[in-house]
């Protein structure tokens, strides 16, 4: 081979490796993190029996929908027990105003008689008020996430029957080493990178730990686990192509020209 090809031979592989080193350089593998979401949790004021479920899982809902409802068999007898009260009560009232229209009765027993109608009528709106929360309704538009009771079931008080995501309380969680931490600031934007997701999936950051942890376990970091990172939240453009529990990666600096596409507000 001839002095002048091995030369170009040789600028040609100082040329490739550079290449290759560059491309290695330049490569951003980003942070890992996660699709968390704040649901919201419907559920009875008091306990029964779950007798109508009118929904299902991945169901849209919006404000007001009916979702469930609960035994009210308990409640309903307390009512008419009240209504009952009301109506003594009531005729009570009328008879001290009659007398003391006559002069035959007291100012005493009317003020009586009207405090006692007050408590009944008050009592009333209080099992009014207990019947009408036997069932269940989406407070805040959304997807249904999980059923936890079905019909048939006991569900105690307080316990959720069901749990509803707003599109706007979708988050994305991840963590950055402290040398990383200078780049970042609540409202910048970086680039969301998942399996087989857009490319061009932006969040914007609204949360920075003020205070360092260890790496949790689920992020598989290349760098030494015992090294310090700080929690970083940010709320996705485009939170319907997301799904809760996604494995995601984190770009900082993106170069995306910019969408007309909201950010979800945050909750």
């Amino acid at each position: 081979m001839r002095s002048s090809q091995v030369i170009s031979f040789l600028a040609l592989v100082l040329v490739l490796a550079t290449g290759l080193a560059g491309c290695k350089e330049k490569r951003d593998p980003g942070f890992q993190g996660w699709v968390e979401a704040d649901m919201i949790f419907v559920s009875p004021d008091e306990a029964g029996r779950v007798t109508k479920l009118n929904v299902r899982e991945g169901d849209e809902v919006k404000v007001g929908d009916h979702l469930y409802s609960v035994d009210d068999d308990l409640q309903l007898a307390d009512l008419n027990q009240q209504k009952a009260t009301l109506a003594n009560a009531q005729q009570t009232y009328d008879r001290a105003a009659s007398l003391n229209k006559t002069g035959s009765g007291t100012q005493a027993n009317l003020d009586s008689a009207v405090s006692a109608l007050r408590v009944a009528e008050a009592r009333v709106a209080t099992s009014e008020t207990r019947m009408a929360r036997r069932k269940g309704f989406a407070p805040v538009a959304g997807t249904i996430q999980q059923i936890y009771f079905r019909e048939g079931e006991m569900v105690a008080a307080q316990r959720p029957v069901l749990s509803i995501m707003p599109p706007g309380n979708m988050k994305l969680r991840f963590f950055v080493p402290e040398t990383e931490l200078p780049k970042l600031a609540i409202g910048d934007t970086v680039r969301v990178s998942c399996d087989n997701c857009a490319a061009d999936l932006t969040a914007k950051i609204y949360f920075i730990a003020t205070s360092a942890e260890y790496t949790p376990p689920v992020i598989y970091s290349l760098e030494e686990r015992n090294k310090l990172v700080y929690l970083i939240q940010a709320r996705p453009s485009r939170p319907d192509a997301l799904r809760v529990g996604q494995p995601i990666d984190i770009h900082l600096n993106p170069k995306i020209p910019e969408t007309k596409t909201p950010v979800a507000d945050k909750r």
